[in-house]
């Protein structure tokens, strides 16, 4: 790595939050820093660290060939203006038309996979085309970086990408000294499960929804908590759990910290991730986790052991899990938690991570 850095991504919060170490360890290295982004609420927290910002508006979801070519030439300036010596790119759109014009301009690049999103769920057209400019973005990249195993074997499946081109990372990793180890809570009849995440079908609030509803009917004292901004349409849906004393709903907090604290086990029934910093900030807290079978999800949990693997949109087998923590006696949740923490600490230190991504770029 020489001395300017490009960071592309397409959010503030998450940049900050989860890339913040990795960030801090480039200006300390002597990097000069610049991150083009939307504007939000994180980006005076970077630009105090030390970055240098560029606005640069995306449409997050779905496909536009106006606004995508805009975001193109968008990228094209800031890499003719910056110079950088290194492009770094997060999240799907930043990640091809960030790729496709560094590849272009012949700028050295590295690609994050931070998750397949929906596009590779379906065997459709959509699915066809951003293969295809994926092939087109990472064919140059210095480094792929992946966050799971599956997301990987996708890629070389297609043949997206050589195996020389990969780096497989334990997601963003988590740091151990923010994200303590806390007391369980007390014993209680209440027992408090918590949802942190975006409210939306592929996070598995439906089935969430339909779990709470029926464990309420034979487990009144139980409680779901559930925390994060709306992205589909679920207003109505989670007024009427309100006011049927179903579900609490707090949504976006920007510090889910207390939140952790009060709940006995989390619970995150997602269709597809990454690697789910939500389960390895709970598990870093000592809870126990409930969660999907899939990669990005699994990888966090010891089956059985701190928490319970579930197969996704499979309500029963969601519904019967919960059921069998409920069950568990006081001390063998609290063991669970234990046991969360020390899954934390042996796989996803965010300080080992910084250094394999380090390494990865080629420091």
């Amino acid at each position: 790595m020489k001395n300017k850095i490009l960071i592309l991504a397409n959010d503030d919060i998450g940049l900050y939050k989860f890339r913040k170490a990795l960030i801090t360890k480039l200006i300390q290295l002597g990097k000069q820093v610049y991150i083009s982004l939307p504007k939000g609420m994180k980006v005076k927290d970077l630009e105090e660290m030390g970055c240098k910002y560029i606005e640069t508006p995306i449409e997050r979801r779905g496909i536009n060939a106006v606004t995508d070519f805009k975001l193109m030439c968008h990228y094209f300036k800031i890499i003719k203006k910056v110079k950088p010596d290194l492009v770094i790119t997060y999240t799907i759109k930043p990640n091809i038309y960030g790729g496709i014009i560094s590849r272009l301009n012949k700028v050295t690049y590295a690609i994050n996979i931070t998750g397949l999103g929906t596009a590779f769920q379906n065997e459709n057209m959509i699915k066809k085309l951003v293969i295809f400019l994926y092939k087109i973005s990472c064919k140059k990249a210095r480094t792929v970086f992946f966050e799971n195993e599956g997301n990987e074997q996708v890629f070389l499946k297609n043949k997206i990408i050589k195996e020389a081109q990969t780096c497989l990372l334990p997601g963003a990793g988590i740091d151990l000294n923010e994200y303590t180890m806390t007391s369980y809570p007390e014993e209680s009849r209440n027992i408090r499960f918590l949802f942190i995440g975006r409210v939306m079908k592929e996070k598995g609030v439906e089935e969430l929804f339909k779990v709470a509803t029926n464990i309420k009917k034979a487990y009144p004292e139980a409680s779901f908590d559930i925390v994060g901004p709306m992205e589909d349409d679920y207003k109505e849906r989670i007024q009427s759990l309100v006011r049927n004393g179903i579900i609490y709903y707090y949504g976006y907090q920007e510090d889910v910290k207390p939140f952790i604290k009060k709940c006995d086990c989390f619970v995150l029934p997602s269709y597809h991730e990454g690697m789910a910093n939500t389960l390895l900030e709970c598990g870093a807290m000592g809870r126990p986790l409930i969660t999907s079978r899939i990669h990005g999800c699994m990888e966090a949990v010891r089956d059985g052991e701190n928490g319970y693997l579930v197969d996704v949109k499979d309500v029963k087998g969601l519904e019967e899990k919960m059921m069998e923590f409920i069950e568990l006696s006081y001390e063998e949740k609290k063991q669970m938690g234990e046991k969360s923490r020390k899954v934390m600490e042996e796989r996803f230190d965010k300080e080992k991570v910084v250094e394999m991504t380090l390494e990865g770029l080629g420091r």
